[in-house]
C-alpha cells in the first residue's frame, strides 16, 4: 500500500503536477492522422488536463494552439480554415500554425495590435499514423529508432480507444503479464489460422498451441524483470513439461507505454495518453514483421466497437460493458465478450477515476508494477530537481541506439529458454521485408541463429 499523497504524485499530470513536468518532457500522442482527415481538419484536443485545438492548414501543415482565442476567450475549435491559418468565428482574428497573429480585421486599418500578439502554440509531428505533440519547454526530445516508427508505413497501422480513468491503472494492466490468464481467459479455442487482427488468439511461436489453452492451462507465471536503457523487460514463464516452457517477453517503454507481441509476426506499442487525471486514450501502432498491414481489416475489426468521433467504446459502464452471466459461465471468464479492450477497460475503470493505492495489497505476480512505481517516481523526482536528464529524453545521437525492443511468444525448450527467445526475435528481424534493427544487446547474444531455425 502506499499512501495518498504518494498516490497523487504519480498521478497527476496537470500543468503544476511533478509527474506532469516529467510528462511534459516527452512527444506525446494527440490525434490519429486519420482524425484530420476530410472537409474540416479541425479537432479540439484535451491533452494532460489542457484544452487544445489542432489542426492542418491549407498548405498541409500541421498547428496546435491554446484552443482559447487571445482575444476575449471564444473556442478556435470552432473557427475557419482560410487565408493561412485558423480564423476565430468570433471576431475573425487569425492565426497561423506557429501561433503568429496574421490579421485582426475588426480594428482599425492603421492599427498595430497584431504584430503583439501571439497565440501559445505547440511543435505538431506525424510519425506511423499519429500526430505528435510536445507541451514541455525548449528542444523537443529525439524519437527513439524503435520498430514502430522504423517500419514502413505499409507494414504499420494505428488506432486508439478512450478509457474513463487515470492513466496509470490503463498502463498497469498492460504490465501484469499474470492478468491474462484469468481477465483474458476463453473457455473455447479458436482456430489460430483466422485469428488476424485478434490479441491473445493465435497461436505461439515454434507450436501449434493456440495460446488461449496456455493461458487458461498455465496461470503460475514465472515472472522476471529486468531495467533496460528504455525502462523494463518483462519475461513471463510457463512450464508446459519438463521439456517445453512458453516464454512471453514485453516491454515497459518509458514514460506511459508498453510493447507486447500480438502474434508470431505482428507487434503492438502502446500508449496511455492522459486526457486529464481521470480520463485517457490509449494510442497503438501494430507493426508487422512480414506483410504489409491489411489496414481496412484491422480498422473494421475495432470500429465495431469504438465510436467516432471520439473512440469511445459501445461497451462501456452504462450497459455494464455487455455483461452476459450465461457467457461467464460457459465462454469467457468475464462474461464481457470476445473483444480483450473490453475487458481491460472494465478492469481499469472499474477502480474508479483514479485508484485508491492505500487501500491495494500487491503480491509476487505484481514486482513488474512494483518496480515501474519505483521507476517513475525516480524520474518524477529527477525532472522535478533538474538533477538529471529524464529516461528516455533523448538527443538525436542516443536516439538511434534505443531500437526493437525485442519481444516475443512461443514455446521454446525449458533449459535454454534464455537464448532461445531472442534467437526467435532475431530470426523475425533478419526475415523481415523492411530493414528492421535487431538491438545491439540482442545481436551480441545471438551471433548466430540455432533453436530458432
Amino acid at each position: 500500500m502506499m499512501s495518498q499523497e504518494q498516490n497523487d504524485l504519480i498521478t497527476r499530470t496537470g500543468p503544476k503536477a511533478p509527474a506532469g513536468k516529467l510528462m511534459r518532457m516527452y512527444w506525446q500522442p494527440a490525434a490519429l492522422v486519420d482524425e484530420l482527415q476530410g472537409e474540416r481538419p479541425i479537432r479540439p484536443v484535451r491533452l494532460l488536463g489542457e484544452n487544445f485545438v489542432l489542426f492542418r492548414d491549407e498548405a498541409g501543415r500541421y498547428g496546435l494552439l491554446d484552443r482559447d482565442c487571445p482575444h476575449r476567450g471564444a473556442d478556435l475549435a470552432f473557427g475557419r480554415l482560410e487565408d493561412g491559418g485558423l480564423r476565430c468565428a468570433f471576431h475573425g482574428w487569425l492565426f497561423d500554425v506557429d501561433g503568429k497573429c496574421l490579421e485582426t480585421p475588426a480594428e482599425p486599418a492603421d492599427s498595430k495590435l497584431c504584430a503583439g500578439i501571439r497565440q501559445r502554440s505547440y511543435p505538431v509531428v506525424e510519425k506511423s499514423g499519429i500526430l505528435w505533440a510536445y507541451l514541455g519547454e525548449g528542444t523537443p526530445p529525439a524519437f527513439p529508432e524503435i520498430d514502430c516508427f522504423t517500419a514502413p508505413g505499409s507494414h504499420t497501422f494505428a488506432f486508439k480507444g478512450m478509457m474513463n480513468c487515470n492513466w496509470l491503472q490503463a498502463l498497469e494492466v498492460g504490465i501484469d503479464p499474470a492478468h491474462a490468464s484469468f481477465l483474458h481467459r476463453f473457455f473455447h479455442d479458436e482456430d489460430p489460422s483466422a485469428s488476424y487482427g485478434k490479441q491473445f488468439r493465435a497461436a505461439s511461436a515454434g507450436s501449434d498451441l493456440p495460446m488461449t489453452r496456455i493461458l487458461r492451462e498455465y496461470d503460475r507465471p514465472i515472472i522476471n524483470v529486468e531495467k533496460t536503457e528504455y525502462g523494463l523487460r518483462l519475461i513471463a514463464l510457463r512450464q508446459i513439461d519438463e521439456e517445453r516452457t512458453h516464454v512471453r517477453v514485453t516491454n515497459q517503454l518509458f514514460p506511459h507505454a508498453f510493447v507486447i507481441p500480438m502474434s508470431a509476426e505482428m507487434t503492438i506499442t502502446q500508449w496511455h495518453v492522459p486526457i486529464d487525471d481521470e480520463n485517457c486514450y490509449w494510442y497503438a501502432i501494430f507493426t508487422s514483421f512480414s506483410t504489409p498491414v491489411d489496414k481496412q481489416k484491422m480498422r473494421d475489426q475495432r470500429l465495431e466497437l469504438y465510436a467516432l468521433p471520439d473512440y469511445v467504446s459501445r461497451r462501456n459502464k452504462s450497459n455494464d460493458y455487455g455483461f452476459d452471466p450465461h457467457e461467464q459461465a460457459t465462454e469467457t471468464y468475464t462474461g464481457m465478450g470476445l473483444d480483450i479492450n473490453v475487458h481491460d477497460q472494465w478492469a481499469v475503470e472499474s477502480m474508479g477515476a483514479i485508484q485508491d493505492r492505500t487501500r491495494e495489497h500487491l503480491g509476487q505476480s505484481d514486482k513488474a508494477i512494483i518496480q515501474y512505481r519505483r521507476l517513475l517516481r525516480q524520474e518524477i523526482e529527477k525532472a522535478a530537481s533538474g538533477g538529471g536528464t529524464p529516461l528516455l529524453v533523448l538527443d538525436e545521437a542516443h536516439a538511434r541506439s534505443i531500437q526493437g525492443p525485442a519481444t516475443m511468444d512461443g514455446i521454446g525448450p525449458t533449459a535454454g529458454w534464455e537464448i532461445y527467445w531472442m534467437e526467435v526475435d532475431v530470426k523475425r528481424r533478419r526475415g523481415a521485408p523492411w530493414a528492421a534493427p535487431v538491438p545491439a544487446e540482442i545481436a551480441a547474444q545471438v551471433p548466430h541463429l540455432t533453436a530458432a531455425q
